[in-house]
């Protein structure tokens, strides 16, 4: 079965316009890649766990910021590597100098034999619809599309 995945797009206006909360993922990876490689933050949940607590979860595991209130549920997208995931939006702000993300060891150099640690996300920011169309991975575009259309019809 595919791996799933939680997330949450935060929202808000400015000046009559949406922005959406992205952030992108550290290590060396993903160190000099940019459009196409930012996300919603989201992580991985098994059956065990609620999707929208696992979500939130991941919101604050990843940017070091607890979020509440009133959670959009979006429909949930499937990305090339197959892993489903949901999502939810909800409106708020912060600052992107303030998130702080856990973080994840991995070998590096490769075969190396060397551990070294790398923060989940190495920067985030706000962008407007058409910025983050550039900057989100493809597959999730279409929660940003969705996200507009609701808060049209609020």
């Amino acid at each position: 079965m595919a791996n799933k995945s939680a997330g949450i797009l935060l929202y808000r206006l400015r000046n009559k316009f949406l922005q959406v909360f992205l952030v992108h993922p550290g290590g060396p990876f993903w160190a000099k890649k940019d459009e196409g490689a930012w996300s919603i933050p989201k992580g991985e949940f098994d059956d065990n766990e609620d999707p929208l607590n696992a979500a939130i979860r991941e919101f604050k595991e990843e940017t070091g910021i607890a979020i509440d209130g009133k959670f959009i549920e979006l429909t949930p997208i499937k990305q090339k590597s197959g892993k489903l995931v949901y999502a939810w939006a909800v409106e708020g702000d912060m600052d992107p100098v303030q998130v702080k993300s856990n973080e994840f060891e991995m070998e590096w150099p490769p075969r190396s034999g060397k551990k070294r640690s790398f923060p989940e996300v190495d920067k985030a920011d706000w962008f407007t619809v058409d910025e983050a169309q550039q900057k989100i991975n493809t597959a999730q575009s279409s929660l940003i599309k969705e996200l507009a259309k609701k808060v049209k019809a609020l």
